[in-house]
């Protein structure tokens, strides 16, 4: 906890928006109604900003699960509120830059975030605090890699700042819970090596609840923002080499039993991205070409 507020970075949302370029919409103020083609973003950029604004927006969900699956004792409390601020700014900023650049459908955000809070979010290992560690270590390193990925593709300076404060937050956010997971591994190998086998096979993005979410989610796959070989190569393999898993030489019969299982979870990874990989390709170019925008 001490290592991360040394290193946290107190940006600004507002500093991120440019202000200038915004209208009144309809309403009190008698403005413009949003129109579709007036964003400036690529179909692909904005899909995902959508779906990880969707999820940031959830925010009070995370905090409550969060705060049950590891407490607010001690330094685990002051975890949960520092990343809760840590975390609000990114749905802010992300919001009234896409309304102020028209971006979005302000009507059409609202109703599928009033959706998403209502439908709230609970943590799929509830109950397991290792599995959910191992889960939103997972989670961050997943989001810091889209957040990066949309930065190179977004085309605008502002937009690029904006990412790149995120990404690096995301970042941090996975070093600290990728730092409690390696003191359980010295604690209990065993038990989080079948933390890691279980969770490698059921992982989820937490806005998988988000309206829309499959269609944002294939975009995001075909335009190379999060493809299934970018979550195999950049945050599973990274976690588990980080962690050395594989090169314990005895874990005990049920240990042993476990990394059994984590092989075949990985080995389930490898073969979704080299399917991806065998058979994406010619639908990646259509979206990424002039005719696929």
């Amino acid at each position: 906890m001490d290592a991360h507020l040394k290193a946290a970075d107190d940006w600004y949302p507002h500093q991120f928006v440019p202000w200038s370029q915004g209208r009144d919409f309809e309403g009190v103020y008698r403005g413009e109604p949003w129109t579709e083609g007036e964003q400036a973003l690529s179909p692909a950029v904005r899909a995902g900003l959508l779906h990880n604004l969707l999820s940031e927006e959830n925010l009070p969900s995370y905090h409550r699960v969060i705060a049950e699956a590891f407490s607010r004792d001690g330094a685990w409390g002051t975890w949960v509120n520092r990343w809760t601020v840590e975390e609000g700014r990114h749905g802010m900023a992300l919001r009234d830059y896409l309304l102020v650049t028209r971006a979005v459908d302000p009507v059409a955000l609202e109703d599928a975030r009033s959706r998403h809070v209502q439908h709230g979010y609970d943590l799929d290992y509830r109950g397991d605090a290792l599995a959910s560690l191992v889960y939103v270590t997972l989670q961050e390193l997943a989001t810091r890699v889209s957040y990066r990925t949309m930065r190179t593709m977004c085309g605008e300076p502002g937009c690029e700042a904006l990412l790149k404060h995120i990404a690096q937050d995301e970042n941090r956010h996975m070093i600290f819970y990728r730092t409690v997971l390696q003191a359980a591994w010295e604690i209990d190998p065993m038990r989080l090596t079948d933390a890691l086998a279980r969770v490698l096979g059921t992982f989820r993005a937490p806005g998988h609840a988000a309206p829309g979410f499959a269609k944002m989610a294939v975009s995001m796959v075909l335009s190379g923002i999060y493809t299934p070989t970018m979550h195999h190569e950049e945050v599973v393999l990274p976690i588990l080499r980080f962690l050395k898993v594989f090169e314990v030489d005895r874990l005990g019969p049920g240990g042993e039993q476990a990394r059994e299982r984590l092989a075949a979870a990985v080995g389930t990874s490898a073969a979704r991205a080299e399917r991806f990989e065998r058979t994406g390709s010619a639908q990646r170019q259509s979206v990424r070409s002039p005719a696929g925008a």
